[in-house]
């Protein structure tokens, strides 16, 4: 895949010259583009109704339509970059547009990954400040404090990927899967559930709300958690695996070969964030869900 090869994910030994080619041959290039242009089709007017709707709720400074807003344009600037992965697998994973083009396509992947994994924690964050210190939160959600925590997190993302345009195959690409893995996946995801298992909890404490509100709060919160769950962790796993693998497979091809289709589907799993995302998201706050 595209960000398996340009941006160097591909990993073996310094002193070895040639990265591990996957069996683009033995690939059915078919569903990657039919998944592709489904999520470009569903996520492209859903992140666009979701731009209109937040800032809506923005102009009512509502802290919460900053992360929301924050995250449907940066899907929005993944989706634009959809056609073209379409047309590279369709044309046999070549690149007719240059290196620094490809280069800047994976790139832009992984900021709307982690982009919107970190903005998912601020949307849990904040949800679980508003429910569980609702008295307290009247102080601590600020609109200057989100916008300040969404241009912190754009910022440190976009500059931690800046070594994907020069890095080089080995030691860097194997550290920076590994940070990926813990920072960017383990870490909010135990943030996302200590959070929503926490809302839950509480809300089903409490007295003054109905059993049927108490019912879509929780179910909104599980299925937050296997939503990160079902498109993130296959492709960190993976990530994880092809790191340790780097440091015993003497430069020898058979993993990241057998591993290339199931990194394929993870992928594809990833993805699908971009187009589901606003759904949920947007039903953690009942201002804009009305």
């Amino acid at each position: 895949h595209l960000t398996m090869n340009v941006t160097s994910t591909t990993i073996s030994p310094p002193n070895h010259t040639h990265s591990c080619e996957p069996p683009y041959d033995e690939e059915n290039p078919l569903p990657l583009v039919v998944l592709y242009s489904t999520v470009l089709t569903l996520g492209l007017p859903a992140n666009l109704i979701t731009v209109f709707l937040t800032v809506l709720e923005v102009c009512q400074k509502n802290v919460l339509g900053i992360y929301l807003f924050s995250l449907s344009v940066c899907d929005l600037m993944y989706l634009g970059t959809l056609p073209l992965w379409a047309i590279y697998i369709n044309m046999g994973h070549r690149w007719e547009w240059g290196s620094l083009s490809c280069k800047l396509m994976g790139y832009v992947f992984f900021n709307n990954m982690y982009i919107s994994i970190f903005l998912m924690c601020c949307v849990s964050a904040d949800r679980f400040v508003a429910v569980i210190y609702a008295v307290e939160s009247r102080g601590l959600r600020r609109m200057r404090h989100a916008v300040i925590t969404t241009v912190v997190i754009v910022v440190v993302i976009a500059v931690g990927h800046v070594p994907v345009f020069s890095m080089t195959e080995g030691d860097q690409a194997t550290g920076l899967n590994y940070a990926r893995f813990f920072i960017g996946f383990f870490i909010p995801l135990c943030i996302l559930i200590v959070t929503n298992l926490a809302i839950i909890a509480k809300v089903q404490t409490s007295t003054g709300l109905k059993p049927q509100t108490k019912i879509k709060i929780r179910n909104l919160a599980f299925a937050v958690i296997l939503f990160f769950l079902v498109c993130f962790t296959p492709y960190h796993v993976i990530l994880l695996l092809r790191a340790i693998n780097f440091h015993f497979s003497n430069g020898k091809c058979d993993f990241e070969r057998r591993i290339y289709t199931p990194y394929t589907i993870s992928l594809g799993l990833s993805t699908i964030n971009s187009a589901i995302s606003p759904v949920f998201y947007v039903l953690s706050s009942n201002s804009v869900h009305k």
